[in-house]
């Protein structure tokens, strides 16, 4: 008789080498920002509309694609999701033969629909694909995969150009991304027919007649829309915050080392990028047999809040190093929101799943404003002090907005 870890891993292989491709694919993303800027000669906010053509999608289509999801299941909506991710990525192909910008956000945009969906479904399979005891413990170990394939996407790209040169044209670039296309769309096919069961959380299935699908199906019975759960709506809040943060402290540290004049400027993201694998690596080994996810929870956003208070208010050159540390307590935020947030949701965890998702839009949003605090105050460790309120947001959540609504439920 298989073991409940056995029963589970060959479908959590499989969305472990989804979580490896979603990060290669933004990686890859990520690596177009200086070549379109040198192309198509734009200026620094008019390569932000790139990231607002990616980050824009998980508004427009969040709900929408909960929906779809419900009706069409798991499986089938990660299919769709790569080839929509496989449609944007061909489309970059007569946009660099066609040096067309607009045509360019469109492909984007596009991609991000297909992250979007993707995220939608790959993020409650996971959470409710095994006991939600030790969620945390399964995205920890999809965190490193996705920061694996992010990683891969240079030295991939590298095989075919040299990512270093001035002298790249866009036009090189049609033959790895044909290449990439092609990889999802032979991907989508093999999801369509991976081993991936539909499974259903608790109190979705009709069928178990348990004393707690019972009582959650009587509960959400109660409820109106999937905007009658206080602790999902809540959630959203708090994961729109962390990414907030997070995409900050990992896109921002190059710059504040140039503005202090440090030298390899570059090693501070590695700073940043290697806490968030310390901490994953932590969580994989801790959770759940020494210590709670919520426990965990709750001590990392107590203490990252302390740091993102001393990051505007200690020396410059000393306050640097608190954004790794803040990488590293935070890393349980996104991983352990989403069992509190989509718990008990029923017959709606897919479409809450997919408003959950469209809290990334938090990576768009925060950059802007920092921006912008950072062109008030002219100095770019001030605008810092963005972290500190957004922080004890999630504070509440940990210890007493994912409560809400659901405290019936919760064994304490």
């Amino acid at each position: 008789m298989k073991t409940e870890n056995q029963k589970f891993l060959v479908p959590l292989v499989i969305i472990g080498l989804l979580f490896f491709l979603l990060g290669f694919s933004l990686g890859i993303n990520g690596l177009l920002i200086p070549f379109l800027k040198k192309a198509f000669s734009l200026s620094n906010s008019e390569a932000y509309l790139v990231l607002t053509a990616t980050y824009s999608s998980f508004v427009v289509f969040g709900l929408p694609f909960g929906v779809l999801i419900q009706k069409t299941g798991y499986k089938r909506g990660i299919a769709l999701a790569f080839a929509l991710f496989a449609t944007g990525l061909y489309l970059f192909v007569p946009s660099a033969s066609m040096e067309s910008f607009p045509l360019f956000l469109l492909a984007t945009f596009i991609c991000g629909t297909g992250n979007t969906l993707m995220q939608a479904a790959i993020n409650p399979y996971l959470t409710i694909l095994g006991p939600i005891e030790s969620a945390a413990k399964r995205h920890c170990i999809m965190t490193i995969g996705n920061r694996t394939g992010w990683a891969i996407a240079p030295v991939f790209l590298a095989i075919f150009i040299d990512i270093t040169q001035d002298s790249v044209q866009l036009g090189d670039l049609i033959f790895p991304f044909c290449i990439i296309a092609g990889i999802f769309v032979l991907m989508g096919v093999f999801t369509w027919f991976a081993p991936l069961p539909e499974i259903l959380a608790v109190g979705e299935d009709k069928k178990d007649v348990s004393e707690e699908s019972v009582k959650v199906r009587e509960f959400v019975a109660s409820k109106k829309s999937v905007f009658g759960f206080p602790h999902l709506v809540l959630g959203v809040i708090a994961l729109f915050f962390d990414v907030g943060i997070s995409t900050l402290a990992y896109i921002t540290p190059v710059d504040f080392a140039e503005t202090l004049g440090l030298s390899n400027p570059e090693r501070y993201l590695i700073y940043s990028v290697a806490a968030t694998a310390l901490a994953s690596v932590a969580a994989i080994v801790l959770i759940p047999r020494y210590v709670s996810q919520l426990m965990a929870f709750r001590v990392g956003v107590v203490t990252g809040t302390f740091f993102c208070l001393l990051l505007p208010l200690l020396p410059a050159k000393i306050a640097i190093y608190m954004l790794p540390a803040i990488c590293f307590f935070f890393t349980m935020n996104w991983v352990v929101v989403w069992p509190l947030a989509i718990s008990y949701l029923g017959k709606y965890t897919k479409i809450g799943s997919s408003i959950l998702v469209s809290a990334i839009v938090g990576g768009a949003v925060f950059p802007l404003i920092f921006g912008s605090l950072q062109d008030m105050t002219g100095n770019i460790q001030q605008a810092y002090w963005l972290f500190f309120p957004s922080a004890l947001f999630i504070i509440y959540y940990a210890f007493a907005g994912y409560k809400v609504g659901v405290k019936s439920f919760i064994k304490q």
